[in-house]
């Protein structure tokens, strides 16, 4: 099971969205998701979520919020635990190039327009209604959502 981290950063309404078109071989090419990656040896999901962002984004987070716990299996990929955080405090100016793809600033209202996973337009809701911390499993195959299950606490 690979473990990794996400986190959707707000500043003036807007999150800071990464289109994923720039490496090769990625499961996420072509789609819109937040800023994260997998866990290196040792690091808790904090750890990894400021790592994951100061290297894809050059920003410094001062207080990432844990919102919730996603499990993903699929029929082609290997099951993913993704540890989702929010963040509306950071230092430093966002860098220019990322070696994931492009990152902009994303309207909260103009995210449903992009080219998202389904899962993730289910747990963008959430955070959008503030829920609680939430625990999901997405369930694919391929590249659709075959079934969503929600556990809030």
């Amino acid at each position: 099971m690979v473990n990794s981290s996400l986190c959707y950063i707000e500043k003036d309404c807007s999150y800071l969205m990464l289109y994923r078109n720039k490496k090769k071989s990625d499961p996420n090419a072509g789609k819109w998701i937040g800023v994260g990656g997998k866990f290196l040896e040792g690091e808790s999901p904090t750890d990894c979520v400021i790592r994951e962002v100061r290297e894809e984004t050059g920003l410094e987070l001062k207080s990432p919020r844990f919102r919730g716990l996603v499990t993903f299996t699929s029929d082609i990929y290997e099951t993913e635990q993704m540890f989702l955080f929010t963040a509306d405090s950071f230092k430093g100016t966002l860098s220019g190039d990322c070696d994931e793809g492009e990152l902009r600033w994303v309207p909260k209202d103009r995210i449903a327009g992009l080219n998202l996973w389904e899962g993730d337009r289910q747990f963008l809701k959430l955070l959008a209604d503030d829920a609680p911390f939430f625990l999901m499993k997405l369930e694919y195959e391929g590249d659709k959502l075959v079934r969503s299950t929600l556990f809030e606490s």
